[in-house]
């Protein structure tokens, strides 16, 4: 029995895993897959919803490293996940996406001789300011097998000179997750349960330090939103420390002076994505909405200097717009009174990724 682990350290990782992990469940008589959750994002609510939403399994092993500095988080999950590997002595290891538990296992497994894989590999913003790039870089550098998502990741794995024989253009797993959750999120109540209706509101998500972390910044983008307010309501799922910035720079009257800008938790899978499809329009500064927004044809507003999505912006419906004041408001009016983008689904982002990455796997490991 051959034994493969994945690596899940913060939420977006759950949706790009829970596909391959049903995926090798039908090789299940040979192999054995387990999912290492790091704990590196952790919210036991969230965190438990999200597996649920998703039908994924307890991990097999919770390694609990909490919040700190990057230098500290990554050292913590390479110390223990080195025991893990040397407990359960994987055949294969697999890490997703780019926060700093992707960088610190593949570091680790392969430094112990592990044929590790980079599921989501090749993206690039080439803004090195941000850590999830430097964690891209170097994961990608030092992995054996790399799994991409879209024409930009090929570009630059062959610039970066991998072997062609171990780089597979095979799809997105995001978008697998997305195909699976999407009739439940068709039954869900939420919208109507926040008195949405139906295309009447804007859904917004930001949490990146430079749009929520800087005072003048976070005042411009909760005026803008209040202004839209005229024309739609407004759907914003605020992460606990925006929430506490809020209140901090001392801006919670613009909350309270437009009850149609309603702040609203962190959602599981199922509600979050209920809120999106339905959505008239979706701004973010997230990695992963410029994806799920592409294929649910939903128009998007990236509100960030660069993508590391770039098949987003060619084919799909999301605009990068800079997190300029003047250049948020002119596309949030040309999104409200112009005829908008469309879209199309990029290559092999069908819901079936996951089957391509064990069927390539499991013949990797049987040779």
């Amino acid at each position: 029995m051959k034994k493969i682990i994945s690596v899940v350290g913060a939420r977006p990782n759950f949706m790009k895993v829970a596909p391959i992990h049903r995926a090798f469940q039908q090789y299940s008589s040979s192999v054995e897959h387990l999912i290492v959750h790091t704990g590196q994002h952790y919210d036991a609510a969230m965190s438990d919803a999200f597996f649920q939403d998703l039908d994924m399994p307890q991990p097999a092993v919770f390694l609990g490293i909490g919040s700190g500095s990057h230098a500290v988080q990554t050292a913590k999950v390479m110390v223990e996940f080195e025991k893990v590997c040397e407990d359960i002595k994987p055949d294969f290891v697999i890490v997703v996406g780019d926060v700093n538990s992707t960088v610190g296992c593949s570091l680790v497994s392969v430094k112990m001789g592990i044929p590790t894989a980079h599921v989501e590999a090749g993206l690039r913003s080439f803004d090195r300011t941000m850590p999830e790039e430097i964690n891209r870089i170097a994961t990608d550098s030092i992995c054996d097998y790399w799994f991409v998502t879209e024409q930009s990741g090929l570009d630059e794995l062959q610039k970066q000179g991998a072997p062609d024989n171990k780089v597979f253009f095979v799809g997105n797993t995001m978008i697998d997750s997305l195909h699976y959750a999407l009739p439940r999120a068709k039954q869900s109540a939420f919208m109507k349960e926040l008195g949405l209706k139906e295309k009447g509101y804007a859904l917004i998500t930001m949490h990146r330090p430079s749009n929520v972390d800087e005072p003048e910044q976070l005042k411009n983008l909760l005026l803008m939103l209040a202004e839209l307010t005229d024309k739609r309501d407004i759907v914003f799922p605020v992460h606990p420390r925006t929430r506490k910035n809020i209140s901090a720079f001392g801006l919670s009257e613009i909350i309270e002076n437009h009850p149609r800008l309603k702040l609203i938790d962190p959602q599981g899978y199922i509600n979050f994505l209920s809120l999106m499809m339905n959505a008239d329009f979706v701004m973010t500064d997230s990695g992963g909405i410029q994806e799920e927004t592409t294929a649910l044809g939903i128009p998007c507003l990236t509100i960030r200097t660069t993508t590391e999505r770039p098949i987003t912006t060619i084919l799909g419906t999301n605009i990068l717009i800079q997190p300029e004041p003047n250049a948020i408001r002119q596309a949030l009016s040309d999104i409200i009174h112009l005829p908008r983008k469309q879209g199309q689904i990029p290559p092999l982002w069908d819901g079936n990724t996951a089957d391509r990455i064990a069927k390539i796997i499991v013949g990797i490991i049987s040779k």
